[in-house]
């Protein structure tokens, strides 16, 4: 899994010159529109707890597996949790949180082990709908390679988010570059995005890409500014205003580095 932490700590101070996401993050983000349609059954509403679920389910399996549930049961406890939340029966507590998707989402799973479990055990979980769809093998061996032992559930929840989010990122910047018929220039430079520690001195790049040192330094610059960019517009999906997105910054670097 790619290493983020060097990149992301700290955020060069240039960036505070850069213009802050405004209301226009915010017309159709996704969360927002869960929140602002509160109770109702809006379509739209529905749809973006949908996505949002789709993907970000895995920060909630690999906190129910850390608090001793087995794989397939913490497959299918995922899974009725999902099932119950698209059916808004959790929606009425949005109110109570602090407008980030991932508290409320966190704290509507506690609620939902401590209180379900027994029912969840007697029904045929989700109804026989499956909400959301996610790769169980694959889960299962993301899980694995969890550190064993040193994080609890909630800081490998928070982990889990925080990469699920960086991965995310990552995969718009690959797929812009792909569109673009640059796959190439994004394979060489995505290691000096990263921070990676083995990445290819710019003299090799340049020789690489048949550009100067100096091209090279600016095309690194460009891809890590898109980079922050596709970061505040993911982040600003999850949270309810403005001023959350540096909040959420701030915990990344700081969840990373932990």
């Amino acid at each position: 899994m790619p290493q983020h932490k060097k990149f992301l700590s700290p955020v060069p101070a240039t960036e505070s010159s850069r213009p802050k996401p405004g209301a226009e993050y915010f017309l159709s983000t996704h969360w927002s529109v869960v929140l602002a349609a509160g109770r109702s059954d809006s379509v739209s509403a529905q749809a973006a707890l949908a996505w949002l679920c789709t993907n970000y389910w895995y920060p909630l399996y690999a906190y129910v597996r850390r608090q001793g549930h087995t794989a397939d049961d913490a497959r299918d406890l995922t899974q009725e949790f999902f099932a119950r939340l698209l059916a808004k029966n959790y929606l009425a507590d949005v109110a109570r949180e602090k407008g980030k998707f991932r508290s409320f989402l966190l704290a509507a799973l506690k609620h939902f082990l401590a209180n379900e479990w027994d029912r969840a055990k007697a029904i045929k979980r989700g109804g026989g709908q499956i909400p959301i769809s996610f790769d169980d093998t694959d889960a299962e061996t993301r899980y694995r390679l969890e550190p064993v032992d040193t994080l609890s559930a909630d800081k490998i929840f928070e982990r889990r988010w925080a990469l699920t989010l960086l991965d995310q990122v990552m995969g718009l910047l690959r797929q812009e570059y792909a569109d673009n018929g640059k796959m190439e220039l994004y394979e060489l430079l995505k290691d000096r995005l990263i921070g990676a520690s083995d990445a290819a001195p710019y003299a090799k790049l340049a020789t690489q890409l048949n550009m100067s040192a100096g091209t090279v330094k600016v095309t690194v610059h460009r891809l890590r500014r898109r980079y922050r960019d596709l970061l505040r517009q993911q982040i600003a999906q999850t949270v309810s205003s403005p001023a959350e997105i540096e909040d959420e910054i701030r915990n990344i670097i700081k969840v990373l580095n932990s």
